[in-house]
C-alpha cells in the first residue's frame, strides 16, 4: 500500500485491517505499507505482493513487466484530493487562466497532482512553461502561499479545507472529490485505485470479499464519531500527530470515494487523456477493458 500512512486515499485499508472488515468477510490480509505510490507499483510488478493499492500514474510507469497481466480491482478516488488556491489577499487571479506568469506551488516534483494541473493549464489554454512552477513540500505548502512566496498552490486536504473555511484561500479548482473533480476536469476519472496480480492471483471469490470490506470500511469512515473510536484501533502512524488531527482528516475525507469502488471504462480512458497531458505513456502500456467494467491492463511492445 502507498504511503506516507496518513494518505487519505488509502485509509481505508487501513480502516478495513484494524477495524475487522477483512475478517468479517473470510479475509487473512496482510497490509505492507511503502514510502511512496511507485514502491508499491513496483512491488506488484515483482511479484512481491498479490494487491497494490497505488496510483493509476505508478502503475503505468512503474507496475507493469513485460508478460504481466495486473487488473483495476476496485477505484478509490477520483483524482488527488487536492485543491487549486490563492491566497485570499491577492483577489485579481479568479481563474486557473490567471495564473499567467504567476509563482505556483506543488509538493513535490513528480508529485501525482503535477500532471492533473497539467491538464487545467490546458482547459484554460495555458502550457506549463507559462507559469513558474515551484516545489516547496507538502508541509511548505501553506506557508508559501500565505507568505505571498508564491500566487498560488495545490493544497492537499485538510489544509485545503481549513485554509477556504477560514477564508484565508480562494478556490480556482477542486480536485478533492468525484463530484467536484468531475465538475473541473469535465471528466469521471480515477486516480488511486487496488490492482491485482495477473498471475496466481486471489480468486474471484476472495477479490469480492475484499471489495466489500473497502467499501464497508468507507462506510465506516462516513459514520458520526467513527474517527474517535478507529483512532484508538489504528497504528500511531495512521493516526498522525493528533486524535484531533485524524478527526478532522476523517471529517473532511467524507465523500472522497469512488461508490462502491466502480470505475467504467469510460473513466479510465478519461483519465488516461488526463496523464498523456503530463506523460508519454510507456509503450509496453496497454489498457484492456474487462467485463462488469474491470479494467485489465497489460505489457506489450
Amino acid at each position: 500500500m502507498s504511503g506516507p500512512a496518513t494518505s487519505p486515499e488509502y485509509l481505508p485499508i487501513w480502516v478495513a485491517a484494524a477495524d475487522g472488515h477483512f475478517s468479517r468477510q473470510g479475509l487473512k490480509v496482510t497490509v505492507r505499507a511503502t514510502r511512496s505510490e511507485v514502491g508499491a507499483a513496483e512491488a506488484l510488478a515483482q511479484s512481491q505482493v498479490d494487491l497494490a493499492a497505488t496510483s493509476l500514474e505508478a502503475l503505468l510507469r512503474f507496475g507493469i513487466r513485460e508478460g504481466q497481466n495486473p487488473r483495476l480491482l476496485m477505484g478509490l478516488t477520483a483524482a488527488p484530493p487536492v485543491a487549486l488556491v490563492v491566497d485570499a489577499a491577492h483577489g485579481r487571479l479568479r481563474t486557473v487562466a490567471d495564473l499567467a506568469g504567476q509563482r505556483v506551488a506543488l509538493s513535490a516534483p513528480g508529485a501525482a497532482e503535477h500532471a492533473w494541473l497539467t491538464f487545467l493549464l490546458g482547459r484554460a489554454r495555458l502550457t506549463p512553461a507559462q507559469i513558474q512552477l515551484t516545489s516547496v513540500g507538502t508541509h511548505g505548502l501553506e506557508r508559501a502561499l500565505m507568505s505571498s512566496e508564491v500566487r498560488a498552490a495545490l493544497v492537499p486536504e485538510p489544509v485545503a479545507s481549513r485554509l477556504l473555511g477560514e477564508r484565508r484561500a480562494v478556490l480556482l479548482a477542486d480536485l478533492r472529490t468525484p463530484a467536484a473533480a468531475q465538475k473541473t476536469l469535465g471528466l469521471a476519472t480515477v486516480s488511486a485505485a487496488v490492482f491485482v496480480r495477473g498471475e496466481r492471483r486471489p480468486g474471484e471469490r476472495e477479490l469480492a470479499a475484499f471489495t466489500r470490506a473497502i467499501v464497508a470500511a468507507e462506510e465506516r469512515l462516513g459514520a458520526d464519531a467513527a474517527a474517535a473510536d478507529l483512532a484508538t484501533k489504528l497504528p500511531k502512524n495512521v493516526v498522525g500527530p493528533s486524535a484531533e488531527d485524524f478527526e478532522t482528516r476523517v471529517r473532511q475525507g467524507r465523500g472522497l470515494y469512488l461508490p462502491e469502488g466502480r470505475v467504467g471504462a469510460d473513466q479510465l480512458e478519461a483519465t488516461l487523456t488526463v496523464l498523456r497531458e503530463h506523460m508519454s505513456l510507456p509503450s509496453r502500456a496497454r489498457i484492456q477493458v474487462l467485463p462488469q467494467g474491470r479494467v485489465k491492463a497489460t505489457a506489450g511492445r
